[in-house]
Protein backbone atom coordinates (compact mmCIF):
# COMPACT_ATOMS: atom_id res chain seq x y z
CA UNK A 1 0.00 0.00 0.00
CA UNK A 2 3.06 2.47 0.72
CA UNK A 3 4.50 1.48 -2.54
CA UNK A 4 1.36 2.30 -4.28
CA UNK A 5 1.67 5.75 -2.43
CA UNK A 6 5.02 6.55 -3.40
CA UNK A 7 4.17 5.38 -7.25
CA UNK A 8 0.88 7.56 -7.21
CA UNK A 9 2.83 10.56 -5.80
CA UNK A 10 5.50 10.49 -8.81
CA UNK A 11 2.36 10.65 -11.17
CA UNK A 12 1.13 13.61 -9.53
CA UNK A 13 4.28 15.08 -9.87
CA UNK A 14 4.48 13.81 -13.19
CA UNK A 15 1.27 14.63 -14.56
CA UNK A 16 1.99 18.42 -12.55
CA UNK A 17 4.94 18.79 -15.30
CA UNK A 18 2.84 18.40 -18.06
CA UNK A 19 -0.25 20.21 -17.09
CA UNK A 20 -1.86 23.34 -18.93
CA UNK A 21 -0.59 21.21 -22.55
CA UNK A 22 -2.58 17.79 -22.95
CA UNK A 23 -6.03 17.42 -22.63
CA UNK A 24 -7.14 14.93 -20.14
CA UNK A 25 -8.48 12.11 -22.89
CA UNK A 26 -4.94 12.37 -23.84
CA UNK A 27 -3.16 12.11 -21.46
CA UNK A 28 -4.99 9.04 -19.87
CA UNK A 29 -5.28 7.31 -23.21
CA UNK A 30 -1.87 7.59 -23.22
CA UNK A 31 -1.50 5.81 -20.10
CA UNK A 32 -3.69 3.03 -20.86
CA UNK A 33 -1.92 2.28 -24.22
CA UNK A 34 1.55 2.58 -22.45
CA UNK A 35 0.42 -0.09 -20.05
CA UNK A 36 -1.06 -2.20 -22.74
CA UNK A 37 2.18 -2.11 -24.47
CA UNK A 38 4.29 -3.19 -21.41
CA UNK A 39 1.93 -6.33 -21.06
CA UNK A 40 2.01 -7.50 -24.48
CA UNK A 41 5.80 -6.81 -25.12
CA UNK A 42 6.53 -8.64 -21.90
CA UNK A 43 4.62 -11.78 -22.88
CA UNK A 44 6.15 -11.73 -26.22
CA UNK A 45 9.64 -12.00 -24.73
CA UNK A 46 8.25 -14.12 -21.68
CA UNK A 47 5.13 -16.23 -22.72
CA UNK A 48 3.00 -16.56 -19.69
CA UNK A 49 4.41 -13.01 -18.15
CA UNK A 50 1.54 -11.99 -15.73
CA UNK A 51 -0.70 -15.00 -15.76
CA UNK A 52 -3.71 -15.81 -17.36
CA UNK A 53 -5.42 -12.50 -19.18
CA UNK A 54 -9.07 -14.69 -18.85
CA UNK A 55 -11.09 -13.74 -15.29
CA UNK A 56 -14.02 -15.15 -13.88
CA UNK A 57 -15.47 -11.69 -12.92
CA UNK A 58 -15.71 -9.45 -15.91
CA UNK A 59 -18.58 -7.15 -14.48
CA UNK A 60 -16.13 -6.22 -11.20
CA UNK A 61 -13.38 -5.92 -13.53
CA UNK A 62 -15.74 -3.68 -15.77
CA UNK A 63 -16.98 -1.93 -12.90
CA UNK A 64 -13.57 -1.27 -11.59
CA UNK A 65 -12.31 0.18 -15.03
CA UNK A 66 -15.06 2.60 -14.94
CA UNK A 67 -14.42 3.97 -11.05
CA UNK A 68 -10.60 4.32 -12.09
CA UNK A 69 -11.27 6.48 -16.01
CA UNK A 70 -13.79 8.20 -13.46
CA UNK A 71 -11.22 8.74 -10.90
CA UNK A 72 -8.66 9.63 -13.31
CA UNK A 73 -10.35 12.15 -15.06
CA UNK A 74 -11.98 13.77 -11.80
CA UNK A 75 -8.63 14.23 -10.02
CA UNK A 76 -7.47 16.02 -13.56
CA UNK A 77 -10.53 18.39 -14.50
CA UNK A 78 -10.59 19.57 -10.33
CA UNK A 79 -6.78 20.08 -10.67
CA UNK A 80 -6.97 22.35 -13.37
CA UNK A 81 -9.00 25.59 -11.14
CA UNK A 82 -7.92 24.67 -7.77
CA UNK A 83 -4.43 24.53 -6.30
CA UNK A 84 -2.73 20.87 -5.22
CA UNK A 85 -3.43 21.02 -1.35
CA UNK A 86 -7.26 21.57 -1.83
CA UNK A 87 -7.41 18.63 -4.49
CA UNK A 88 -5.63 16.89 -2.07
CA UNK A 89 -7.17 17.93 1.20
CA UNK A 90 -10.77 16.52 -0.41
CA UNK A 91 -8.79 13.14 -1.79
CA UNK A 92 -7.88 12.55 1.97
CA UNK A 93 -11.37 11.81 2.94
CA UNK A 94 -10.62 8.86 0.42
CA UNK A 95 -9.98 6.03 3.91
CA UNK A 96 -13.10 7.04 5.65
CA UNK A 97 -14.86 6.04 2.51
CA UNK A 98 -12.87 3.06 2.51
CA UNK A 99 -13.49 2.17 5.66
CA UNK A 100 -17.47 2.82 5.14
CA UNK A 101 -17.52 0.81 1.73
CA UNK A 102 -15.76 -2.07 3.76
CA UNK A 103 -18.46 -2.29 6.30
CA UNK A 104 -21.21 -1.49 3.73
CA UNK A 105 -20.51 -4.07 1.27
CA UNK A 106 -17.26 -6.09 1.99
CA UNK A 107 -19.11 -6.57 5.91
CA UNK A 108 -15.31 -6.42 7.25
CA UNK A 109 -15.49 -5.54 11.13
CA UNK A 110 -13.66 -1.95 11.72
CA UNK A 111 -13.16 -1.00 15.33
CA UNK A 112 -13.61 2.74 16.54
CA UNK A 113 -9.77 2.90 17.56
CA UNK A 114 -8.89 2.45 13.79
CA UNK A 115 -11.19 5.35 12.69
CA UNK A 116 -10.13 7.61 15.31
CA UNK A 117 -6.49 7.22 14.35
CA UNK A 118 -7.29 7.95 10.68
CA UNK A 119 -9.27 11.03 11.90
CA UNK A 120 -5.91 12.37 13.59
CA UNK A 121 -4.16 11.27 10.13
CA UNK A 122 -6.68 13.41 8.62
CA UNK A 123 -6.09 16.41 10.86
CA UNK A 124 -2.23 16.24 10.27
CA UNK A 125 -2.92 16.52 6.49
CA UNK A 126 -5.33 18.83 7.02
CA UNK A 127 -2.59 21.03 9.55
CA UNK A 128 -0.09 20.42 6.51
CA UNK A 129 -2.06 22.13 4.46
CA UNK A 130 -3.79 25.12 5.93
CA UNK A 131 -1.61 27.90 4.84
CA UNK A 132 -2.13 26.82 1.24
CA UNK A 133 -5.97 26.70 1.90
CA UNK A 134 -8.67 29.74 0.01
CA UNK A 135 -11.10 27.52 -1.12
CA UNK A 136 -12.13 30.39 -3.70
CA UNK A 137 -11.90 27.68 -6.40
CA UNK A 138 -15.12 26.50 -8.42
CA UNK A 139 -17.71 24.66 -6.84
CA UNK A 140 -17.52 22.60 -10.02
CA UNK A 141 -13.87 21.77 -9.48
CA UNK A 142 -14.50 20.48 -5.62
CA UNK A 143 -17.38 18.89 -7.04
CA UNK A 144 -14.87 17.18 -9.69
CA UNK A 145 -12.55 15.70 -6.81
CA UNK A 146 -15.18 14.70 -4.76
CA UNK A 147 -16.83 12.60 -7.30
CA UNK A 148 -12.83 11.65 -7.90
CA UNK A 149 -12.42 10.71 -4.55
CA UNK A 150 -15.67 8.24 -4.43
CA UNK A 151 -14.71 6.82 -7.73
CA UNK A 152 -10.96 5.96 -6.07
CA UNK A 153 -12.40 4.45 -2.58
CA UNK A 154 -14.76 2.50 -5.00
CA UNK A 155 -11.92 1.13 -6.89
CA UNK A 156 -10.05 0.09 -3.79
CA UNK A 157 -13.23 -1.84 -2.39
CA UNK A 158 -13.75 -3.79 -5.84
CA UNK A 159 -9.97 -4.28 -4.96
CA UNK A 160 -10.69 -6.34 -1.86
CA UNK A 161 -13.67 -8.48 -3.98
CA UNK A 162 -11.01 -9.33 -6.58
CA UNK A 163 -8.65 -10.26 -3.47
CA UNK A 164 -8.59 -14.37 -5.57
CA UNK A 165 -7.67 -13.03 -9.01
CA UNK A 166 -3.76 -13.90 -8.85
CA UNK A 167 -2.71 -13.11 -12.28
CA UNK A 168 -1.23 -8.84 -12.65
CA UNK A 169 -1.33 -9.70 -16.74
CA UNK A 170 -5.40 -9.25 -15.99
CA UNK A 171 -5.69 -6.63 -13.79
CA UNK A 172 -3.56 -4.48 -15.75
CA UNK A 173 -5.48 -5.58 -18.86
CA UNK A 174 -9.37 -5.32 -17.94
CA UNK A 175 -8.20 -1.54 -16.04
CA UNK A 176 -7.15 -0.43 -19.02
CA UNK A 177 -8.34 -1.81 -22.35
CA UNK A 178 -11.72 -0.56 -21.05
CA UNK A 179 -10.96 2.94 -20.88
CA UNK A 180 -8.68 3.33 -23.61
CA UNK A 181 -11.41 1.98 -25.84
CA UNK A 182 -13.53 4.57 -23.93
CA UNK A 183 -11.23 7.22 -23.98
CA UNK A 184 -9.58 6.68 -27.18
CA UNK A 185 -12.29 8.50 -29.80
CA UNK A 186 -12.19 11.85 -27.47
CA UNK A 187 -8.36 11.51 -27.15
CA UNK A 188 -8.41 11.62 -31.24
CA UNK A 189 -11.03 14.68 -31.21
CA UNK A 190 -8.61 16.78 -29.31
CA UNK A 191 -5.07 15.13 -30.06
CA UNK A 192 -2.13 17.56 -29.21
CA UNK A 193 0.58 16.29 -31.07
CA UNK A 194 3.41 15.62 -28.14
CA UNK A 195 7.32 15.88 -28.59
CA UNK A 196 9.71 12.84 -28.28
CA UNK A 197 10.21 13.87 -25.03
CA UNK A 198 6.69 14.84 -23.47
CA UNK A 199 5.76 11.62 -25.51
CA UNK A 200 8.01 9.46 -23.23
CA UNK A 201 6.98 11.36 -19.85
CA UNK A 202 3.35 10.69 -20.99
CA UNK A 203 4.36 7.02 -21.26
CA UNK A 204 5.80 6.84 -17.75
CA UNK A 205 2.37 7.89 -16.53
CA UNK A 206 1.76 4.48 -17.55
CA UNK A 207 3.98 2.49 -15.66
CA UNK A 208 3.54 4.46 -12.70
CA UNK A 209 -0.04 3.82 -12.58
CA UNK A 210 -0.04 0.56 -13.65
CA UNK A 211 2.35 -0.10 -11.20
CA UNK A 212 0.65 1.69 -8.56
CA UNK A 213 -2.63 -0.41 -9.64
CA UNK A 214 -1.36 -3.61 -9.10
CA UNK A 215 0.36 -2.57 -5.52
CA UNK A 216 -3.45 -1.44 -4.53
CA UNK A 217 -4.40 -4.65 -5.78
CA UNK A 218 -1.89 -7.03 -4.25
CA UNK A 219 -2.35 -5.30 -0.58
CA UNK A 220 -6.13 -5.93 -0.35
CA UNK A 221 -5.39 -9.43 -1.39
CA UNK A 222 -3.68 -10.00 1.63
CA UNK A 223 -5.31 -7.36 4.52
CA UNK A 224 -8.14 -5.79 5.26
CA UNK A 225 -9.08 -2.11 4.85
CA UNK A 226 -8.88 -1.37 8.28
CA UNK A 227 -5.04 -1.62 8.33
CA UNK A 228 -4.49 -0.56 4.62
CA UNK A 229 -7.02 2.53 4.93
CA UNK A 230 -4.70 4.63 6.93
CA UNK A 231 -2.00 3.86 4.94
CA UNK A 232 -3.43 6.47 2.50
CA UNK A 233 -1.94 9.05 4.14
CA UNK A 234 1.32 8.50 3.70
CA UNK A 235 0.81 10.22 -0.16
CA UNK A 236 1.62 13.86 2.13
CA UNK A 237 4.91 12.11 3.25
CA UNK A 238 5.64 11.30 -0.47
CA UNK A 239 4.54 14.56 -1.44
CA UNK A 240 6.99 17.00 0.75
CA UNK A 241 9.43 14.92 -0.27
CA UNK A 242 9.08 15.59 -4.17
CA UNK A 243 8.51 18.96 -3.85
CA UNK A 244 11.83 19.66 -1.96
CA UNK A 245 13.78 16.93 -4.79
CA UNK A 246 11.82 18.57 -7.56
CA UNK A 247 10.83 22.04 -7.24
CA UNK A 248 13.08 22.90 -4.27
CA UNK A 249 10.37 23.77 -1.64
CA UNK A 250 11.19 23.67 1.57
CA UNK A 251 8.78 22.26 3.66
CA UNK A 252 6.98 24.64 6.25
CA UNK A 253 6.42 24.14 9.80
CA UNK A 254 3.02 23.74 9.08
CA UNK A 255 3.83 21.18 6.61
CA UNK A 256 6.42 19.54 9.30
CA UNK A 257 4.01 19.58 12.13
CA UNK A 258 0.99 18.04 10.05
CA UNK A 259 3.69 15.01 8.30
CA UNK A 260 4.89 13.85 12.14
CA UNK A 261 1.04 13.64 13.06
CA UNK A 262 0.62 11.84 10.07
CA UNK A 263 3.07 9.33 10.30
CA UNK A 264 2.15 8.98 14.38
CA UNK A 265 -1.19 8.45 13.26
CA UNK A 266 -0.35 5.67 10.68
CA UNK A 267 2.06 3.96 13.20
CA UNK A 268 -1.19 3.67 16.01
CA UNK A 269 -3.61 2.86 13.54
CA UNK A 270 -2.19 -0.47 12.62
CA UNK A 271 -1.31 -0.95 15.73
CA UNK A 272 -5.00 -0.51 16.56
CA UNK A 273 -5.98 -2.44 13.47
CA UNK A 274 -3.32 -5.45 13.93
CA UNK A 275 -4.80 -6.00 17.77
CA UNK A 276 -6.92 -9.17 17.87
CA UNK A 277 -10.63 -8.81 18.89
CA UNK A 278 -11.46 -9.71 22.32
CA UNK A 279 -13.60 -12.87 21.96
CA UNK A 280 -16.85 -13.29 24.09
CA UNK A 281 -16.50 -15.49 27.45
CA UNK A 282 -18.15 -18.80 27.99
CA UNK A 283 -20.17 -17.48 30.77
CA UNK A 284 -21.87 -15.07 28.81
Amino acid sequence: MIAAMGLFALLDANSKLLSGTYPVEQVVAIRYAALLLVLFAGRAVAPGLGGRLDTAHPFLHLTRATFMVGSGVGFFQALRTIPLAEGYLVYFTAPFMTLGLAALVLRERTGPAVWAWSLLGFSGVAIAMAPGLSAEGPWAAYLWAFFATVCYAAVLTINRLLKHETGAGALILWSSLPGLLALAPFAAMGWVRPGVVDLLALSVNGLLAGGATVCLAVAFRYDSAARLAPLEFSALVFAVGLDLLIWQVLPSGWTLGGAVIVVFALVMSQRAASRPQAKPSGNT
